[in-house]
C-alpha cells in the first residue's frame, strides 16, 4: 500500500447539542472493518438490515442500512470484502440477477451509514470527513459501474477524469428534484483497486453530519455477464496530480411559514460560490411550477448567510401551497431544493395537526397549528404496541413538515407532535 500525505486541514469549530453530540478533532480517517448483524436486524442482505462497524474513529461506531434497490433482482454478495481492495474501506459486493445481465439495464443498491456513540444507537455528528470511491470502472465490453452520494459538501476530480458527472434525482411530491451527484465510470476495466488511478476515482466531502446515503451501482448497454461488482468506498482524502474541485453551495435550512395572507419563505446558506441568485418557485398543485420572486445572491461566501421573502397569498382561500427553491449560478446551472408546503384552511375553521396522504407509503406530511410555526416542535411515530419507531425534532419548523416512512411496516400508528406543554396527535395507516 502507498503512503499519502497525512491530512492537515484541523477543525475550526465544534458544536454541541442535547440530541446530537458533535466529534471536535483533526479530520479523522474512518476505517470499517469487523461488520456484524446488529440484533433484531431484518436478514442479511435484506433490505433494513444494519449492520454495525466498530470503532470507525475513537468512540463512534458506524450503522449500516440497507435502504433499499432498484428491483428484486438486485442482491448483496458480501457486505464488506476483505479479500481484495483494501480493508480499512466500506467495500460491498452487489450483484444483479446473481451477475448476468439481459440487454440493457441499469440497477443500484443503497445504503444509510449513521454514525453513532460507540455500543450505542445514538447518533453523533461528525464535522468534517472525506469518502472517495475508488475504482469506478467497468467490463471492458457493455458494463460500466457507478456510485452516487447524497448531498455531498464537495467532489474532488482528476483533470482529465474518465468519471461522468450528473445530477442524482429523485420524485419528491411529483417534481423531480436534485439530491446529489452520480459519478459513472467508463466501460474500460481497470485491474485491481488501485488508489493510484486518480482518474476512475472520486473524494467527496461531508461536513456536520450524522449519517449519509450511498448508492452502489452499474449500467448496461447490453446483455453482459460479471455484474457481481465489487465497491470501494475509502473514508480519506487522496492526492490528485491535478484536482478540480467543485463546492455546490451548502443549503443549510429553507422554511415555509404562514403569516396571516403571506407565506414567509426563509433560506440559510454556509457557503456560496459562483451562484448568481435564488428563484423561489410556486405551485398549487406540487407539479406545475410558477416564479413567486427572485433574491439575488452574495455570490461568493463562506459565511453563513440569511434570506427571506414573503409571498401575497391573500388570493388563495383553501388548500395545500407547495414552495420549492431554485438556485442559480453564474454559468446558468440550476439546483432544487426539497419542497416546503404551507396548508390554507378554511375560513374559521381552527386548524390542528394534519396529515396526509393518510394512508401513505413514503412521505407524510404533517401541518403544525399555526401558532407552532416557527417554534421547536417534536414529532414522533408510535406503532400499535406504543413503542416509539421514529422521532424528528425540527427546531424552527415550518408550517409543513416532511417525515420519511418507507421504512416502516404496513399497518396503524400514532404520530404525535408537542410543542411546549401543548400535544396534538392523529392515527396514520401506513401502506
Amino acid at each position: 500500500m502507498k503512503t499519502f500525505v497525512p491530512f492537515k486541514q484541523f477543525l475550526l469549530t465544534c458544536l454541541l447539542s442535547a440530541a446530537v453530540m458533535t466529534i471536535c478533532k483533526a479530520q479523522p480517517q474512518l476505517v470499517f472493518t469487523n461488520p456484524t448483524l446488529e440484533p433484531g436486524s431484518p436478514a442479511a442482505g435484506m433490505d433494513s438490515a444494519v449492520y454495525r462497524f466498530p470503532s470507525v474513529t475513537t468512540n463512534v461506531d458506524a450503522l449500516v442500512k440497507i435502504n433499499g434497490r432498484s428491483s428484486s433482482l438486485v442482491t448483496l454478495s458480501n457486505i464488506d470484502v476483505t479479500n481484495t481492495g483494501f480493508d480499512k474501506a466500506f467495500q460491498p459486493q452487489v450483484a444483479y440477477n446473481n451477475g448476468n445481465v439481459s440487454g440493457a439495464r441499469s440497477w443500484w443498491m443503497e445504503f444509510k451509514i449513521t454514525f453513532v456513540n460507540r455500543n450505542t444507537t445514538t447518533p453523533v455528528n461528525i464535522t468534517t470527513f472525506d469518502a472517495t470511491a475508488l475504482d469506478i470502472d467497468g467490463d471492458n465490453n457493455h458494463l460500466h459501474e457507478w456510485d452516487a452520494f447524497f448531498s455531498p459538501a464537495s467532489y474532488t476530480l482528476e483533470t482529465p477524469t474518465q468519471l461522468t458527472v450528473s445530477n442524482l434525482t429523485q420524485t419528491i411530491l411529483g417534481v423531480l428534484t436534485n439530491v446529489g451527484k452520480t459519478f459513472d465510470g467508463p466501460t474500460t476495466q481497470h485491474a485491481g483497486i488501485d488508489t493510484s488511478a486518480t482518474g476512475i476515482m472520486v473524494t467527496v466531502k461531508y461536513n456536520n453530519v450524522s449519517s449519509i446515503i450511498y448508492r452502489a451501482g452499474g449500467t448496461t448497454t447490453a446483455s453482459a455477464g460479471g455484474a457481481d461488482r465489487n465497491y470501494s468506498i475509502y473514508f480519506k482524502n487522496f492526492t490528485y496530480s491535478s484536482p478540480i474541485v467543485t463546492l455546490p453551495i451548502t443549503l443549510e435550512s429553507f422554511t415555509a411559514v404562514l403569516n396571516g395572507s403571506k407565506a414567509d419563505l426563509k433560506w440559510t446558506t454556509s457557503q456560496e460560490i459562483n451562484v448568481s441568485h435564488f428563484v423561489v418557485e410556486k405551485s398549487l398543485d406540487g407539479k406545475n411550477f410558477s416564479d413567486a420572486g427572485i433574491v439575488f445572491a452574495y455570490g461568493n461566501t463562506t459565511e453563513r448567510k440569511n434570506y427571506s421573502l414573503s409571498d401575497n397569498i391573500s388570493n388563495v382561500q383553501q388548500g395545500v401551497i407547495y414552495y420549492r427553491l431554485r438556485t442559480v449560478d453564474n454559468d446558468g446551472k440550476s439546483e432544487i431544493s426539497a419542497i416546503r408546503l404551507i396548508r390554507i384552511s378554511k375560513q374559521g375553521e381552527t386548524l390542528q395537526m394534519v396529515t396526509y396522504p393518510n394512508p401513505v407509503s413514503s412521505e407524510l406530511r404533517v401541518t403544525v397549528p399555526a401558532a407552532w410555526q416557527g417554534k421547536e416542535v417534536l414529532f414522533e411515530i408510535f406503532n400499535q404496541s406504543g413503542q416509539k419507531v421514529k422521532a424528528l425534532n425540527s427546531s424552527s419548523s415550518s408550517q409543513t413538515e416532511t417525515i420519511q416512512v418507507n421504512d416502516l411496516s404496513k399497518g396503524f400508528y400514532i404520530v404525535k407532535a408537542s410543542c411546549g406543554g401543548d400535544i396534538t396527535q392523529q392515527k396514520i395507516i401506513k401502506n
